[in-house]
């Protein structure tokens, strides 16, 4: 589908562009804690977004999996291989006109999604899938552009509070979640991504065949008035986390990130 102005919108629950509703969000979002954040259900057109329920892929039809010790859980844009909606979602995602609805909505002016996996893409999880908090890579390790929006779209029909897995939003010290925020079908969150954006999900715990589904998109800039040098992204145990996790997390993550930076001084990018 082509997606110009009136075919992007057709895709989205068209509420949540009049200007009433933009001025609306522009207010939530700045107040929003502990860091800048919006929560919008029923984000697409119900039609829509049960297609892309119906027809998310098996994590195994995904490109990559992780099974390590602060995540476990399967990721893919290798939407060639999906059902054709999820390539119009992604097309829809990409358009001018949604970025500069992010714009006005956040306040963060010219932002983009590259063309690339860490740009669009899938999140899935079987039982027992889990992400430790964390804080996202801050530059694209080859465009070398700013990451500052994270759009999470929730594909995860009947979930019920005793599955787990709500998004955890915690505070800039990591003593203490501030928030969570279910994975309901249909429902949107974008939040902003800095320094202290501390976020991930707990184990979840869902009867056999059932999986926790997002599609991800990432915001970036060009210039960022507040930018750090580049990092990857950097996990950090929970207060409540064994000793011994905690002593492996952050090992892990001082090696991870200075190897990481140092290949990329060099032009090599691992991601």
């Amino acid at each position: 589908m082509q997606t110009t102005l009136v075919s992007v919108l057709d895709y989205f629950n068209n509420e949540y562009f009049s200007a009433e509703k933009i001025a609306e969000l522009q207010k939530s979002f700045q107040n929003a804690k502990p860091y800048k954040h919006l929560v919008m259900d029923n984000f697409l057109k119900e039609e829509f977004a049960n297609i892309l329920h119906d027809n998310f892929p098996l994590t195994e039809k995904l490109a990559k999996h992780y099974d390590g010790i602060n995540e476990n859980k399967s990721e893919g844009a290798n939407f060639d291989d999906f059902h054709p909606a999820f390539n119009e979602i992604r097309k829809a995602l990409m358009s001018q006109e949604v970025a500069e609805w992010v714009s006005k909505v956040t306040g963060i002016a010219e932002v983009f999604i590259t063309n690339d996996h860490l740009g669009c893409g899938l999140h899935e999880g079987k039982n027992g899938s889990f992400l430790d908090i964390h804080i996202d890579f801050n530059i694209h390790p080859s465009k070398n552009v700013h990451r500052r929006l994270n759009m999470l779209i929730y594909m995860n029909k009947d979930w019920k509070p005793e599955y787990g897995g709500d998004l955890e939003m915690w505070n800039a010290d990591m003593t203490a979640c501030e928030k969570k925020v279910a994975p309901l079908f249909n429902r949107a969150v974008i939040f902003e991504t800095n320094e202290i954006s501390y976020h991930g999900y707990n184990k979840i715990n869902v009867p056999n065949g059932m999986t926790r589904k997002s599609i991800y998109t990432y915001f970036y800039t060009k210039e960022r008035a507040d930018a750090v040098k580049y990092h990857d992204t950097v996990f950090k145990p929970r207060p409540d986390d064994a000793l011994s996790k905690k002593i492996a997390t952050n090992t892990k993550e001082k090696i991870k990130n200075f190897v990481k930076a140092q290949l990329r001084k060099v032009g090599i990018v691992w991601k």
